[in-house]
């Protein structure tokens, strides 16, 4: 389970989709969001998930790839579809049993809610998939660079959430490495029960914040021995250049989130 989750891995890659500038691409993703929760119906979401399946295949990302970055996600599928199909009432019963009731609304929104999540997932995850830190770095500094005005930290705020988001897929690694050398020493891990399963979680927990924490001093040290004092005075190796064909893409968005609005009007 730990090696499927994908937050905040890269893949390289020379598609359209990884020559984007960075800053477009955080607005795509935030256009991409809204654009989720506009649609009001299943022909908004279906063509939502079109256009998303369609920037997969031309980045060059594995379709395997939607599938783990989902399988994390399972228990959140299944939690939400259950509260909806089970507490939201209707006219039409779709099927009854004890004092349980399955209306055919609440089943249409329990399965509205787990596309529009599973969509949000996969379309945000393009965004880390296509762009290396680096440039995500440099881009929400850009982003952000009008609120340096009102001297507000935006290197540092940029800087330490992109080290957080690069930790992710370190630390998934060192929970496996850790949870294999347990099991190794004859460590329980699959006990049951909840107080069981807790009292096995600590010979994992414990190694693994003095590891964080291990990672941490190393990557402070590392930045002070390279002088790093903040973004004052900062030069890049790469430069953000957006083209023709940045607006060309945000045109397209904008089209398909225009073409979800009509629908909501329209059906």
């Amino acid at each position: 389970m730990l090696k499927d989750i994908t937050i905040g891995q890269y893949f390289p890659g020379d598609s359209i989709i990884h020559r984007l500038d960075a800053r477009f691409k955080i607005i795509f993703s935030i256009l991409a969001a809204a654009m989720l929760f506009t649609a009001q119906n299943f022909i908004g979401l279906g063509i939502a998930a079109v256009f998303i399946v369609m920037c997969y295949a031309v980045s060059g990302i594995r379709f395997r790839m939607i599938l783990k970055s989902l399988k994390p996600i399972i228990p959140l599928l299944i939690f939400t579809g259950i509260l909806n199909l089970f507490f939201i009432k209707g006219e039409e019963v779709l099927a009854e049993w004890w004092i349980f009731k399955i209306y055919a609304d609440g089943a249409r929104i329990a399965a509205f809610m787990i596309i529009r999540i599973i969509t949000l997932i996969t379309g945000m995850s393009l965004l880390t998939y296509t762009s290396s830190p680096i440039m995500l770095t440099d881009a929400i500094e850009a982003l952000l660079a009008p609120l340096k005005k009102l001297r507000f930290p935006v290197h540092e705020l940029a800087m330490m959430m992109m080290i957080a988001l690069r930790f992710i897929p370190l630390l998934i690694e060192e929970t496996d490495k850790i949870m294999m050398a347990q099991k190794a020493r004859g460590a329980n891990l699959d006990a049951k029960g909840l107080i069981k399963k807790a009292k096995a979680l600590i010979p994992i927990l414990i190694p693994l914040f003095i590891s964080a924490f291990k990672r941490a001093n190393e990557l402070a040290m590392a930045m002070e021995c390279r002088c790093y004092r903040g973004g004052e005075g900062r030069t890049r190796l790469k430069k953000l250049t957006c083209s023709a064909i940045d607006f060309l893409a945000l045109g397209l968005i904008l089209c398909v989130f225009g073409l979800i609005i009509v629908n909501n009007f329209v059906f």
